[in-house]
């Protein structure tokens, strides 16, 4: 028996204390959300008079002090009191007169009379405890009953907790009167059973329309306290399973309670470090204590933190992270229209694990779901549409998106009215459920990246207009040095005339013509691509190809047609059109060594005819070609080029209505397609 007593006494010292400890913590977010009503200050004292009772009720059961059982009961009856003044006085009027003035009668007669020690405490204890719980139920009952029925959603949660008290205090004297004294055990559990009482009054604080307004409690700090909670209540748990284990286990008892207590010690570090267990929390917390599924202010700090932090470089992997972070989704892919307007292209992806993701096909704008987005500017849950196609108007989805099972959602990225992009988001972890607050917010957040990627994309081309104008001035120096080269000439022409005979003259004037010659044609290579006026008219394409190749033969590998060029008859600028075969082809021999191949080829389809150049030199890495390849005053070569030729050969190519494909990889060579519109019926 005396390893019982030990066994209820340790377990009253942990369950009064937890509730000590739980009713402190209601006390302090009352102070800090600064309650200025009658039902907060009488909420407070009452949890300030619960704590002190059940601080004094752990004292006295460590300590096992039986002089402190009068003290306990004083302070039981004065934290009754306190919660018995939040009943009548804040709802005074929704009870009988005669029940508002029985109550005040009872808990004064008995707090005077525990004081002053009229007949034996503990007999008049539970007396008088057996009348007060009766007296609060009646209370509660009454109260809830004339509440309005707008009232009854947040009073419930408010009953159920001092209810609870009440009924537990109902059993327990109850059962003295029928057994003759206080039994341990129940008087050991009620400290825990109290304890369960505390969250159902912190709910009932949060949903009250009069305390929602004046106290915020942090959803950190809920979700930590209710771990701490629930980590203390495992242990007290596990601490009676370990003392009862040893109670029954006679002489093998030490031993099969170290090997329970380890046991269980096991099972709460797994539990601690389950994901699952936590997001679930984190559900629950928020579906029962708030009115809202997130924390807004944080979440938004934290989206715009991740946003600003990200590097000009990576400012659309950046958006993508600052997206996903919010639902904690493993892998995403973020989709921006190119310069035409008529793809959307796969820019950016982002996994948890790290691994690179493929960049699947673009899609183009014609597509169903972009074109579902532009009309509807809807969220596309693809576990929804998978059941119900009907919901989003049977569209059809890409190849790559259809067949993937693990993407659930795609969000559109809208910049005013107007589709920017899109982002595709797999599966977050569970439990989650695609609610309205997490479509307001995707798409309150897709707006703020469409607005962040158009100002990035405003900045780069404000970055290559000064550029531009910084070229134009190097222009203009290189006009002067052609001016002057220019003069040399007219003053050897002119010259010749009266000292053409003489070697000395003949000596200087081809020196000067050489160095004019040498100064023009650095300035000519750099500006072969320049943006002189051009003249337009029909040209034989294959004569354009014949003078490129010509031009580029003196270096190596020498270029070779590949097939006979068609009678293709194309419109454009013969110099100009010339340059940009020359450029490509240029290229190709830069980047091949000389026992290499570069290789054109020319077909036709319909309208249009397709010149390719195609070598098999070092090639180029995706990002290069998706980012800097037509990028102007980027370049590889350093000093050797400006950066602007493949720039400005794309450029012209579309302005006569063409496009450019290129398809490389390092080490496997590059291919590279002009696509023009052929005049048809001429030769």
């Amino acid at each position: 028996m005396g390893l019982y007593h030990a066994y209820t006494m340790n377990l009253a010292t942990i369950a009064y204390g937890t509730a000590a400890l739980g009713f402190m913590a209601l006390n302090v977010l009352l102070l800090i959300g600064r309650r200025a009503d009658p039902f907060g200050y009488r909420l407070s004292l009452a949890s300030a008079l619960s704590a002190l009772w059940a601080t004094a009720a752990a004292i006295a059961a460590f300590t096992t002090f039986t002089s402190a059982a009068p003290i306990v009961d004083v302070l039981e009856v004065a934290r009754d009191a306190g919660w018995l003044l939040v009943l009548t006085g804040v709802f005074a009027r929704r009870v009988p007169r005669w029940l508002a003035i029985l109550v005040p009668v009872g808990w004064v007669s008995l707090f005077v009379a525990q004081v002053l020690h009229w007949a034996n405490p503990t007999v008049q204890m539970t007396h008088g405890g057996l009348a007060l719980a009766l007296l609060g139920l009646v209370l509660i009952e009454q109260v809830y009953r004339n509440s309005a029925v707008s009232e009854r959603d947040w009073l419930k949660y408010l009953f159920f907790g001092v209810g609870g008290q009440f009924a537990y205090d109902l059993f327990l004297y109850a059962q003295s009167e029928l057994l003759g004294a206080v039994g341990a055990t129940a008087w050991s559990v009620r400290g825990a059973a109290v304890a369960l009482t505390v969250p159902m009054i912190v709910l009932a604080v949060r949903k009250s329309v009069a305390s929602s307004a004046s106290i915020f409690i942090s959803r950190h700090v809920i979700f930590y306290s209710s771990a701490l909670a629930a980590v203390g209540i495992y242990l007290c748990t596990m601490a009676a399973g370990g003392y009862y284990v040893r109670f029954v286990g006679g002489t093998w008892g030490e031993a099969l309670q170290l090997l329970f207590l380890l046991g269980a010690a096991a099972v709460l570090v797994s539990l601690l470090w389950s994901a699952m267990l936590s997001r679930r929390l984190r559900v629950f917390i928020s579906k029962h204590f708030y009115r809202n599924k997130y924390d807004y202010r944080v979440e938004w700090l934290r989206f715009v933190h991740t946003l600003s932090s990200a590097t000009p470089e990576n400012v659309q992997l950046g958006a993508l992270q600052a997206l996903t972070q919010v639902f904690a989704s493993p892998q995403a892919l973020l989709f921006v229209a190119d310069e035409s307007g008529g793809q959307f292209r796969a820019t950016a992806s982002w996994s948890d694990s790290g691994k690179e993701i493929a960049l699947p096909a673009d899609v183009s704008v014609s597509a169903d779901v972009v074109q579902f987005m532009q009309r509807r500017g809807w969220i596309i849950d693809l576990d929804e549409y998978r059941r119900a196609p009907a919901t989003y108007d049977n569209i059809q989805l890409p190849a790559w998106l259809g067949g993937n099972s693990a993407m659930s959602i795609v969000a559109p990225i809208t910049q005013g009215a107007a589709l920017a992009g899109f982002v595709v988001l797999a599966r977050p972890p569970p439990p989650f459920e695609l609610t309205y607050e997490d479509r307001d917010l995707l798409m309150t957040m897709g707006r703020h990246v469409a607005t962040h990627l158009a100002q990035q994309e405003a900045n780069r081309k404000l970055a290559e207009n000064r550029q531009f104008e910084t070229y134009s001035r190097l222009t203009a120096f290189m006009m002067h040095d052609l001016k002057n080269s220019a003069a040399q000439l007219r003053l050897v022409v002119s010259n010749a005339v009266k000292f053409r005979h003489q070697p000395e003259f003949v000596d200087d004037a081809m020196a000067t013509i050489d160095n004019a010659a040498q100064r023009m044609t650095r300035l000519l290579d750099q500006l072969r691509l320049g943006a002189a006026a051009a003249v337009r008219r029909p040209l034989k394409l294959h004569d354009l190809i014949e003078v490129a190749l010509a031009r580029c033969a003196a270096n190596t590998p020498v270029p070779v047609m590949i097939s006979q060029a068609p009678a293709v008859v194309v419109e454009a600028d013969q110099e100009h059109l010339t340059s940009v075969i020359e450029h490509v082809v240029r290229n190709a021999q830069d980047a091949t060594p000389s026992e290499g191949k570069v290789s054109v080829e020319v077909s036709q389809k319909g309208s249009v005819v397709t010149i390719t150049v195609s070598d098999t030199g070092r090639g180029m890495a995706p990002d290069f070609l998706r980012d800097r390849l037509f990028r102007p005053f980027d370049t590889t070569k350093g000093a050797a080029g400006m950066g602007i030729g493949a720039h400005q050969a794309r450029e012209y190519v579309r302005s006569l209505g063409g496009h450019v494909d290129v398809q490389s990889s390092p080490g496997q060579g590059t291919r590279f397609a002009i696509t023009l519109p052929a005049l048809m019926g001429q030769e």
